[in-house]
């Protein structure tokens, strides 16, 4: 019951985040999981699930708010699918520690573009 109460306020941390934000959660879910002892692959796979869930909450909501671009999005989609099934492929060549260090080059990255171009 402890796991599940846990597992549930993530989701609700990662949707407010995810839904405010637009990175999709996944930046917050990933760290979540591997800390929780996921090996990198079904740490991922596992997000995109309970992204899947948020995502189509938050494109509710947003659309409810007249904040979604649907050609555009779908355009976007679709080009996702096909990077979807390579990431998924390059992430079976490597180990958990590698993965941990690659996300965390992105994420800092990420925060340090943000920084500083915001």
């Amino acid at each position: 019951m402890v796991k599940f109460s846990l597992l549930l306020i993530m989701g609700i941390l990662v949707g407010l985040g995810a839904s405010f934000s637009g990175l999709g959660g996944g930046f917050l879910v990933v760290p979540g999981l591997l800390l929780s002892g996921y090996s990198a692959q079904k740490a991922v796979g596992t997000s995109f699930m309970a992204i899947l869930v948020i995502s189509i909450s938050a494109l509710f909501a947003h659309g409810r708010l007249d904040n979604v671009d649907f050609k555009t999005g779908f355009i976007i989609g679709l080009g996702g699918i096909i990077g979807a099934q390579i990431g998924a492929r390059l992430l079976e060549q490597i180990s958990t520690g590698q993965f941990k260090r690659v996300f965390a080059v992105i994420l800092l990255g990420l925060s340090g573009y943000l920084l500083f171009k915001g």
